[in-house]
């Protein structure tokens, strides 16, 4: 049994954009129920284009769909009633059956409108204790706690009467698209080791490597590395790329040899023993033309510039978690 078969539960995802869409792929490709899963949508375009790619699919659009997907429809009668007064627009293959209520919830909305999103859905959240796993940029989980408890006098909470989901941070990148993705994860503390499980889990479907930070300030570094690294790599190919094409070679060729050598430098690297240092040393044979072109980057300030790059984004990434975070966004 893969890990992805050991949850199936009713799953919804909140926004159906590109990474969305690339997690619910690999979940299905590792053979996660497509019954169990509902993705909510404000583009109709969009929903339909969902529905003829991956037939069956439950997706609905529309002003109540997000609370539907998270709480389900009591009868099929409810949700033909709000198909009808026009609060949502759902996939006619879905219409005629129950939803039932959402054990985990994946946040996947642009950022800039997660906390309406997160506010109008906190009494639901609030009332079917749902995993909550985010993974909108720059949104840390203390800020979606606070829009999960929007209207909810904090002496409750603070008691006990009123409690609130536990939520999990994920930092994708955009290689999660061809199932080859890396992704940093934080947990709030009252997400339990089951929880945590079932979002590793989730996220291994898209993410061949899969990491837990315990500080939710290194999502941040995170970001610097893998959430944005991959801009990284395609520059370092561009500039190789159209340095060959300097020298007199046909681009296909150039961008076909750059692409090849990063995939096999990548590969060696994930397989040998070796630290990456090792690795560099190994083929560099002193005066020859990989030196050459060590010292000629070395001179350049290679690394001074890589590590500006990763604490540039890193800075930025808190900036966004402050913007955008704030309680009066």
């Amino acid at each position: 049994m893969t890990q992805q078969e050991q949850h199936q539960g009713r799953l919804a995802f909140i926004g159906g954009g590109n990474m969305a869409e690339a997690i619910l792929g690999g979940l299905l490709a590792c053979g996660y129920p497509l019954s169990q899963c509902v993705v909510t949508e404000p583009i109709q375009a969009r929903c339909e284009f969902l529905q003829s790619k991956y037939p069956g699919l439950q997706t609905l659009s529309g002003p109540d769909a997000n609370r539907l997907a998270v709480q389900g429809s009591k009868s099929a009668t409810t949700t033909q009633t709000l198909i009808q007064d026009g609060s949502i627009q759902v996939n006619p293959t879905a219409a005629s059956t129950d939803f039932a209520p959402a054990e985990v919830i994946i946040l996947a909305v642009k950022p800039q409108v997660l906390r309406n999103v997160v506010i109008d859905l906190a009494p639901a959240l609030r009332a079917l204790q749902p995993l909550v796993i985010s993974i909108a940029a720059g949104i840390e989980t203390s800020a979606i706690v606070r829009f999960m408890a929007d209207g909810v006098d904090e002496d409750a909470i603070a008691a006990g009467s009123v409690k609130l989901p536990p939520v999990i941070r994920v930092m994708p990148n955009t290689p999660a698209l061809v199932l080859e993705g890396a992704a940093g994860m934080y947990a709030t503390a009252d997400a339990t080791a089951e929880q945590r499980e079932v979002a590793e889990s989730l996220m291994a479907a898209v993410s061949k490597q899969v990491s837990w930070v315990e500080t939710e300030s290194l999502i941040d570094t995170v970001t610097g590395i893998s959430g944005s690294g991959p801009a990284y790599f395609f520059l370092m190919m561009e500039a190789m790329e159209e340095a060959g094409v300097k020298l007199g070679m046909d681009r296909a060729t150039a961008k076909a040899l750059t692409i090849q050598t990063c995939l096999g430098a990548a590969k060696m690297a994930q397989l040998s023993s070796d630290d990456l240092e090792t690795l560099r040393i190994k083929v560099t044979s002193p005066q020859g033309t990989t030196d050459a072109a060590i010292k000629a980057f070395e001179a350049g300030g290679f690394r001074d510039l890589v590590e500006k790059g990763v604490t540039a984004a890193d800075a930025r990434s808190r900036t966004l978690a402050k913007e955008l975070g704030g309680a009066k966004l």
